[in-house]
């Protein structure tokens, strides 16, 4: 049996990931699938990759990584992604694996020119998404939690912008029609992102931003939580009910 593929690139805080769990478990929660049907790999443990033929669809977590420090592990995963790209795989790149995909197929990915994005965002769909398998049927904008410095600064050849907010124009992008970037995170829950303002208060602060008001209109994202089942859907064999 093919499985969906989870690549790990990175873990929450320790403490966060004790009273939580880590980024993979948000992230099945959000799916929806029989826990049966997944393997989650943490390509930082250099345990070697499945060959494409084994794997029925990828999510790639975020990290606290950069895409920018080439990391081994992140080039590696980076090469591995692009034969899956390759393969016609579906593919859910979330924050850094947003970013790996990018960079992966062609992108530039660098440090967000207009600082760092932190928070409850409105995202807003390009028209595009309103035929797009995992963006159809979504409200023209909606609610989704952010948290990061670095962005793809140049998407990739044959890219389309799906989604973009005031502080991120690529906050969305597809290659093809299987292989998908979101900048913002579908698995975060509203105490998740205000752990995460609250732990870079300092260069937030540096920034200008009112850290405390920022924390306070954190809000819930119910529309953007629909893109992780949104996407198992789209992945053959990844769910009981699916054909």
């Amino acid at each position: 049996m093919r499985k969906l593929l989870v690549m790990k690139v990175g873990s929450t805080f320790e403490w966060l990931r004790s009273a939580k769990g880590d980024f993979e478990d948000w992230i099945l929660r959000g799916l929806k699938v029989n826990g049966s049907r997944v393997h989650v790999l943490d390509v930082r443990k250099h345990e070697g990759f499945p060959p494409w033929e084994a794997v029925c669809g990828v999510v790639v977590t975020g990290s606290h990584a950069m895409v920018t420090d080439h990391h081994d592990w992140s080039e590696r995963t980076a090469a591995w992604l692009k034969g899956a790209v390759d393969r016609n795989l579906p593919v859910l790149g979330i924050c850094y694996g947003h970013q790996l995909l990018a960079y992966a197929l062609g992108g530039t990915v660098g440090d967000n020119p207009r600082g760092m994005e932190f928070g409850t965002v409105l995202v807003s769909l390009e028209p595009e998404a309103a035929a797009d398998p995992l963006f159809a049927g979504l409200p023209r904008r909606f609610d989704a939690h952010v948290s990061h410095t670095q962005s793809v600064l140049r998407l990739p050849p044959g890219a389309r912008r799906l989604a973009c907010s005031a502080g991120e124009p690529n906050q969305a992008f597809v290659v093809g029609d299987r292989a998908w970037g979101v900048q913002f995170h579908p698995e975060f829950d509203a105490t998740v992102v205000i752990e995460y303002i609250k732990t870079s208060r300092e260069p937030l602060e540096v920034q200008g931003v009112n850290v405390d008001a920022l924390a306070a209109a954190v809000r819930e994202t119910p529309h953007a939580g629909e893109v992780l089942e949104r996407f198992s859907r789209l992945v053959p064999g990844c769910r009981d009910d699916s054909a």
